[in-house]
């Protein structure tokens, strides 16, 4: 039996996981594999085809409506091409891609809506982050991929909350009085709602209480409660102003990515050996300081604190912190390759993913860094920085092409359903499980 995911196991895998990262400061990773100016022509040339071939499909479906699962198919097929010919993998890992993952992302943006049809797009696409991390756990912790009550639910859980938490018109009194209630309906408590955003949440609760009754599956809640607790650690200590040292901002970013994967884990499965859950909180470590450093220029900004801010702040180079991040991806990707279940193609699929994330995160935050420094590391990404930099404003934004397809995958199929449940004619629970 697995053991419980109480405050002290979480503060000592805590401890650990930044024992770890500290020893990756010592041995700091080789940038590596490297690739040559032609290899980035090549792969540019492939980026910029299936980029092409998208919105083409995209500008002919918006015009005429026709054809959606076909035109959705091409796309399909046009990612599958730049996969193989920019990305280098192989079918395998293509087809985990094209008939796991993209699927279950649609499926997740329509359910989303399904949910609440007044939910935005960013606020979507930053639940099906999550919803990726789960769908990514699955197979390593041997049940198939998809999304389930619980990982719709929890995915969904944290834009509600963050947002309200984040908002500049919540009080403090008021915010603490949610994240109270909040934290007594993740140990059972059936209050009612005060709101109807309260009201979604505890349906979003109630969800996962279906799919993971409470008696026989404590670790989820015990999970659901931690990531709670490492949030609400966040809000007060960043948020209160006084100056904290580097180790306690290293805590709380592990701590608040280590519990929020150490949740989709079990959710996934409903309970977790010794090995997989260190995996899974190692794994939401490395995504938050991913974060971290791809959101450096924002934290600064807006006054938020990070390892990565404060070196910034100091007037450091983040060089040497990006080469301690790329050991302890390493770390992570061999902790996670000694898991029994999964196959070897979706674990390098997965650490792709992981060393991807830290590349664009070097692009976007490219002022940071030393020249010689961006010169040695733009070798090791397929592309350069420069060219990721125009692709993802060319992708993202108000009329990029993210929002284009989102629209016409998502938004149009459901007007029917939406104009329903704002008529009332569907509660939050009822939408939830359709």
């Amino acid at each position: 039996m697995s053991k419980r995911y109480n405050g002290p196991w979480v503060a000592q895998e805590v401890a650990r996981c930044a024992a770890v990262w500290h020893d990756c400061a010592v041995h700091p990773a080789e940038l590596e594999p490297l690739y040559s100016p032609r290899d980035h022509e090549s792969r540019e040339v492939a980026y910029n085809m299936a980029l092409d071939e998208v919105e083409w499909e995209a500008r002919r479906l918006a015009r005429n409506g026709a054809g959606r699962a076909l035109a959705e198919q091409r796309m399909i097929a046009s990612f599958a091409r730049f996969a193989q010919n920019a990305l280098d993998l192989e079918q395998e890992q293509i087809g985990l891609l094209t008939d796991d993952f993209l699927p279950a992302s649609i499926d997740f943006a329509r359910r989303a809506r399904q949910f609440d049809p007044a939910i935005s797009r960013e606020d979507t696409i930053q639940a099906c982050r999550n919803a990726w991390t789960a769908c990514g756990l699955q197979p390593l912790l041997g049940v198939p991929s998809g999304i389930t009550p619980s990982i719709l639910a929890y995915s969904l859980l944290y834009p509600y909350s963050d947002n309200y938490l984040d908002s500049g018109d919540v009080s403090a009194e008021d915010k603490l009085a949610f994240s109270a209630r909040f934290r007594e309906r993740l140990r059972g408590s059936t209050t009612p709602a005060v709101n109807p955003r309260e009201a979604a949440i505890w349906a979003l609760v109630k969800s996962i209480e279906q799919q993971y009754p409470r008696a026989p599956f404590p670790d989820v809640y015990d999970c659901l409660l931690s990531i709670h607790q490492a949030q609400e650690e966040s809000v007060a200590q960043l948020g209160s102003g006084s100056e904290i040292g580097d180790g306690e901002l290293l805590r709380l970013s592990l701590a608040k990515g280590g519990t929020s994967v150490l949740a989709d884990a079990c959710l996934a499965r409903g309970q977790m050996t010794a090995e997989e859950s260190r995996v899974a909180l190692e794994w939401g470590a490395l995504l938050q300081l991913g974060d971290d450093l791809q959101d450096v220029r924002d934290d600064l900004r807006g006054g938020s604190r990070t390892l990565f801010t404060r070196a910034a702040q100091r007037g450091e180079p983040l060089d040497a912190l990006v080469l301690q991040l790329f050991a302890f991806f390493e770390c992570v990707s061999a902790r996670m390759a000694q898991l029994p279940h999964g196959t070897a193609r979706l674990k390098s699929l997965l650490q792709m993913s992981w060393r991807s994330l830290i590349i664009g995160a070097m692009a976007e935050a490219h002022e940071f860094f030393s020249p010689a420094f961006l010169i040695q590391a733009e070798r090791c990404s397929p592309f350069r920085f420069d060219f990721l930099r125009t692709r993802r404003k060319r992708l993202a934004g108000r009329e990029g092409l993210y929002t284009g397809i989102f629209d016409l995958f998502v938004q149009d199929p459901l007007q029917h359903l939406a104009e329903s449940v704002r008529k009332g004619d569907r509660s939050f629970e009822t939408a939830l499980q359709a």
